[in-house]
């Protein structure tokens, strides 16, 4: 398993349960474990919802979850591999079965992938410019996914206060309804705060999902 993505996962189940008043040591043992497992990614996915289904106070973070087992076999489990897997016609299968699956968080984190090799910090413009490239005219899905982002840049550089207001406020896409207040309190502050995070579980309406994700991005950009 990718060290950074145990740090990140734990880090996250650990605020999510603090949020809740509830245990993660058991799901984090199930997930740590599942995560590590050398098996086909379909069967790693089956075993994966198999302990979200057992522990069901934990299941609006299944699909953000989804993501980072996705980052754990683009980062550790292909390299076990053949090297064209990814063109296989194997793995093409593998996307058109879990096309459904995941959230836009996946992006957040292969950018913030791509901003440690080529070393530099991770910003807002450049995640919608360069990463995503929303300006260009084949690319016209991103710019409607994340318009909400693009309309609202201003937040990433307020405070977290501001950016949860505004989400209460704004009628935000589905894509972005729940990543909103994550994606932007990440770009106003990509170094895990424990000051941050009091300020999220002070002004979000939906303190334990936000807490978790903004932890869970924080920590992987850290430990990456």
């Amino acid at each position: 398993m990718n060290s950074s993505v145990e740090q990140a996962l734990i880090a996250s189940l650990d605020q999510f349960a603090a949020a809740n008043n509830i245990d993660s040591i058991a799901i984090e043992q199930r997930l740590v474990e599942v995560f590590g497992k050398d098996m086909n990614f379909l069967e790693k996915v089956a075993e994966f919802d198999e302990v979200f289904d057992e522990y069901s106070q934990f299941d609006e973070l299944r699909e953000v979850y989804f993501d980072l087992l996705m980052i754990n076999f683009f980062t550790s489990d292909v390299n076990k591999l053949e090297e064209d897997y990814l063109e296989s016609k194997e793995w093409e299968n593998i996307e058109e079965e879990t096309i459904e699956r995941g959230t836009e968080l996946l992006n957040l984190l292969l950018y913030i992938n791509e901003c440690h090799d080529e070393e530099i910090k991770p910003g807002l413009e450049d995640f919608l410019k360069e990463f995503l490239l929303v300006e260009e005219d084949e690319f016209q899905d991103e710019f409607h996914i994340y318009e909400d982002l693009i309309s609202n840049q201003q937040l990433a550089e307020s405070s977290v206060e501001d950016i949860c207001s505004n989400a209460d406020l704004l009628e935000l896409s589905e894509e972005m309804e729940e990543l909103f207040v994550p994606f932007m309190t990440f770009f106003l502050q990509p170094n895990a705060s424990e000051a941050t995070q009091k300020e999220i579980l002070k002004f979000s309406n939906n303190k334990s999902f936000d807490i978790a994700v903004y932890t869970l991005i924080t920590n992987f950009n850290k430990n990456r």
